[in-house]
């Protein structure tokens, strides 16, 4: 993550099976976060990466300006950065960015859900024998997209829920359920009233990416 100068890793967290509530003994650790580049490393031909895979397995960090971008339009693993509660990197800039939440929920993420959604499904359903585990990852996106809709609240803990989803996830419900499953969730959403607004606070999220270059600029300078 070198690009002109000493990237900063401001946040990163656990996300995916663990986050969830939902970790066999099998499960990967997905680790997902956020560095902010050099300021001055924009200004060269080569510019800093918009996301870095690494070092350890399952990890990929975002550029801050390219988080924020996915961010805006409602990407669900990028949403679940800023609730996760298993932090493993917080610096004061990073907390900032996790206190934007409510700046980055929308209406969108009707939309950028059941994308998700409508991908993983066709992926699980393609083969002979389906993808449970993308199966049940598409019901609890649909699920947390409810919540979410008709709340206003992003809740990621899915314990409550986890007998259900890991019996899926082992096969035992059949596809056919679990489609029907998913085409109620989806009925449910397009019904759920709305507790976010139309867009999200593009402006306020600008505004403090734009704060984080000017200070990164300020750190950099030789006295």
């Amino acid at each position: 993550m070198r690009a002109g100068g000493p990237a900063t890793v401001i946040l990163s967290t656990v996300v995916g099976s663990h986050a969830y509530g939902l970790a066999t003994a099998a499960s990967d650790i997905d680790r997902r976060g956020v560095y902010a580049a050099p300021t001055e490393s924009f200004w060269r031909f080569e510019k800093p990466p918009s996301s870095v895979d690494g070092p350890l397995a399952e990890q990929l960090t975002w550029e801050v300006e390219h988080f924020c971008a996915l961010g805006l339009k409602g990407n669900p693993t990028v949403l679940e950065v800023l609730v996760s509660d298993r932090v493993e990197v917080c610096t004061d800039i990073g907390a900032e960015l996790r206190a934007l939440l409510r700046a980055f929920l929308s209406e969108r993420v009707a939309v950028s859900y059941e994308r998700a959604t409508a991908q993983q499904l066709a992926r699980a359903t393609s083969a002979a024998e389906p993808k449970w585990k993308q199966v049940m990852h598409a019901l609890r996106l649909l699920m947390v997209c409810r919540t979410l809709l008709a709340t206003g609240e992003l809740r990621i803990d899915m314990r409550a829920d986890r007998d259900k989803l890991l019996a899926v996830r082992s096969g035992e419900v059949p596809l056919t359920e679990c489609l029907a499953w998913a085409d109620r969730l989806r009925t449910d959403i397009a019904a759920a009233p709305r507790a976010v607004p139309a867009e999200p606070d593009t402006r306020r999220v600008e505004n403090w990416l734009v704060s984080v270059r000017r200070r990164n600029l300020d750190a950099h300078r030789t006295p």
